[in-house]
């Protein structure tokens, strides 16, 4: 299968794009600079520089690929600026799939987040409704999601993956990286969230089970598939055992919570036989620096 990769040098499209070659696909990249076109060559794929906001440029960038399928692996979280990533999630998706609806392309797998549910009892499922209305900043972050979603659904194969919190190398919550710092106090560091020890519920994964998972989802059946570990936890448990691995203080616990922290089940895309290698943060936390 020819595959287009947008988002191929990110945490997720760096372990995305060799995983594709060995499956035997024929990839294409797009990364914004030329270093990481570059980059992304010397993994073996073909690579272009693009920008999904150049409308016009995107359309002639997947004519020229003529994918049989595209991987959306777009965020803007480096700088942790999180209207643009929504601007991403929104404008972006637009001219990606505007893009791949007139080169032809009939498939699309198209990364998401599982945290956006409505508020309920215990782990919610991909039958769910997202939580729409919700005040803000959370508010913006849904109605971005939303979004990418309906837009990504005009396709006619399009399976969109509501990732967990996505930890390991280059993500935030990677020795150095943007949590490492701001729990060590550091008051320049920069992180879309808060980070107190109370009883909200996270489901994480790591992001080399994001990739595996990009992979396998261009065989699967339309619609939203949650892609998390096993074993959703509260702030008071994780987050102690993230500081140790990053050697950082852990904060004091708190009783607090967010209605709407439940974690996810991932029972759809176990049914499918996709399995994290990553199961728990207890042991994947401990593993980022390894």
């Amino acid at each position: 299968m020819r595959v287009l990769v947008a988002g191929a040098t990110g945490a997720v499209g760096r372990l995305l794009v060799p995983l594709l070659l060995e499956s035997g696909h024929q990839v294409t990249g797009i990364s914004r600079t030329p270093k990481g076109a570059e980059s992304v060559r010397g993994q073996g794929a073909s690579a272009v520089q693009g920008d999904v906001f150049d409308r016009d440029g995107l359309r002639r960038i997947v004519a020229a690929a003529a994918p049989d399928a595209v991987v959306h692996q777009l965020t803007d979280l480096s700088g942790a600026d999180g209207e643009a990533t929504n601007r991403l999630r929104r404008e972006g998706t637009r001219h990606l799939v505007d893009a791949a609806v007139a080169g032809g392309v009939t498939r699309i797998v198209a990364q998401s987040i599982s945290w956006a549910y409505a508020a309920g009892e215990g782990r919610a499922d991909e039958s769910e409704p997202l939580d729409i209305g919700a005040p803000q900043p959370r508010g913006a972050l849904v109605d971005g999601l939303r979004a990418l979603e309906d837009t990504a659904a005009v396709m006619e194969a399009a399976v969109v993956l509501r990732y967990g919190v996505l930890y390991g190398p280059g993500t935030w919550y990677a020795p150095g990286g943007a949590v490492a710092a701001a729990l060590a106090g550091d008051p320049s560091a920069r992180f879309l969230g808060s980070i107190e020890a109370d009883l909200s519920v996270s489901s994480f994964l790591h992001v080399a089970d994001a990739a595996r998972a990009a992979v396998a989802a261009l065989d699967w059946p339309s619609g939203p598939v949650n892609i998390v570990d096993d074993e959703p936890a509260q702030a008071r448990a994780w987050l102690p055992v993230l500081a140790d691995a990053l050697g950082v203080p852990a904060p004091v616990a708190t009783s607090g919570r967010q209605d709407w922290a439940r974690g996810a089940s991932n029972a759809l895309a176990r049914s499918r036989g996709w399995r994290p290698g990553y199961p728990t943060w207890r042991t994947g936390f401990a593993a980022q620096g390894a």
